[in-house]
């Protein structure tokens, strides 16, 4: 299940670290931190930081940077007007998907 599990979620993972930020606003330790309490637990944190770079450059999210105790300022994602619109359109596509699929597979029962 593993490589299937990795090329599933490279078409994927956009719209679930997007569902994360619908819920509150992260820096990207915490969404890797969800991701994985989630049981995508093979998710590299080089995958979401790479990730955040590109929904910025998109202009799905804003960006503040807030002071932190351990370090340099933390970057801080929240989902801006842009990115919700991008996650509902997700949200059809992927229930779309999983009817056909779910038809799929229980057609391959019967």
């Amino acid at each position: 299940m593993g490589r299937q599990m990795t090329e599933m979620l490279k078409g994927t993972l956009d719209g679930i670290v997007l569902a994360i930020l619908s819920d509150q606003p992260a820096y990207g330790y915490e969404i890797t931190a969800r991701l994985r309490e989630m049981g995508f637990s093979d998710t590299a944190e080089g995958t979401v930081y790479a990730l955040l770079v590109r929904i910025e450059k998109r202009g799905l999210v804003d960006v503040q940077k807030v002071p932190s105790t351990q370090g340099p300022p933390r970057k801080v994602y929240s989902l801006n007007a842009v990115g919700q619109d991008y996650l509902d359109e997700f949200w059809r596509t992927w229930s779309f998907l999983a009817e056909r699929l779910n038809e799929l597979h229980e057609g391959d029962q019967s």
